[in-house]
């Protein structure tokens, strides 16, 4: 059984039904979700792109306060998409007395290949060491990397997780870090709900069919037959836990047949469930105390004018 097809029987298994988001991003949802970072309803991408054009200079003196002049600084960026942000990080690091490495981190291949291509382009001085891995892996990775550390987990990839994943994350996150080590996250914040949940309800339908991906990509390589109109995309934002969740809701009883192991099926109500993802937002208290709890101090915090997103530096508590 192919790791996909495992997923799935695992995630049918469960009560509700769920699906990871990580496996949204083979290369056409990668293509579909640049295109939702454009949506006029998608204020993510392009508030925390404002921070960087905006107060590019201070985060990476930030990122960098811990690395002595002329060592070694690597900057270690989990799910690194397109890189679009980061480079402005990085032309803003590559003016710091360090000796610069950037090690984009993505489970896409065709994102990773994407984004070496443009920086050889763009930034051909550039030391840049990439890796196709999981975030397991990549914090092992993390862990022989020498001199002094910069992580970045942006665009507010922390939300994916649930509140004790998050946790847990940011321990494992910390673990092999030193003081001189820096640790940077985007959190989108919490603001008007409706504002929230049109971000992942878009009227032209991108999300959706960003959605409907994951079924596509289950049908080409687990051996599915999802028929995508018996499908709905369903977002929801509850502003008491700033839980926002997208589902994929069955519209008539049906049968869901797995290629491996032969001839296994999972049976589907009419109206059932799946999640696919949820995007958790942020309070600024919740945030110190997230870090608390993982053994890291806030350092330093950067929001829009808005207040709608924060970038977080961090290190290691005492």
């Amino acid at each position: 059984m192919n790791q996909l097809a495992e997923h799935l029987v695992q995630g049918f298994s469960q009560t509700p039904k769920t699906l990871s988001s990580k496996y949204f991003y083979d290369a056409a949802g990668s293509r579909l979700f640049q295109q939702i970072m454009s949506l006029p309803e998608y204020y993510p991408t392009r508030t925390e792109l404002g921070i960087f054009q905006e107060q590019g200079a201070a985060i990476g003196q930030a990122l960098a306060a811990g690395a002595a002049s002329g060592q070694p600084l690597a900057v270690v960026e989990l799910g690194a998409g397109d890189g679009l942000k980061t480079k402005l990080l990085l032309r803003e690091l590559l003016a710091q007395p360090v000796a610069l490495t950037y090690v984009p981190v993505d489970i896409s291949p065709s994102a990773i290949e994407e984004l070496t291509s443009s920086l050889q382009q763009e930034l051909p001085g550039l030391t840049t060491e990439p890796l196709v891995a999981e975030y397991g892996e990549a914090l092992t990775a993390l862990a022989a990397q020498p001199g002094a550390k910069a992580v970045l987990f942006l665009g507010s990839n922390i939300g994916n997780f649930a509140p004790a994943e998050q946790l847990d994350f940011l321990r494992n996150l910390a673990r092999p870090l030193t003081p001189a080590d820096r640790l940077l996250v985007g959190f989108d914040l919490r603001k008007d709900p409706r504002r929230i949940r049109a971000a992942y309800d878009d009227a032209q339908g991108i999300t959706a069919e960003f959605n409907f991906n994951l079924l596509r990509r289950l049908n080409a390589e687990a051996g599915t037959d999802f028929r995508l109109e018996d499908w709905q995309h369903f977002p929801d934002y509850d502003p008491a836990t700033g839980a926002m969740r997208s589902w994929l809701v069955s519209r008539r009883a049906q049968t869901v047949r797995v290629a491996e192991p032969a001839g296994q099926t999972f049976e589907i109500a009419a109206w059932e469930a799946i999640q696919t993802e949820s995007s958790f937002k942020f309070t600024l208290p919740q945030i110190t105390g997230l870090a608390a709890g993982a053994g890291l101090r806030v350092v330093q915090v950067f929001q829009d004018a808005a207040g709608d997103f924060a970038d977080v530096v961090l290190a290691v508590a005492g």
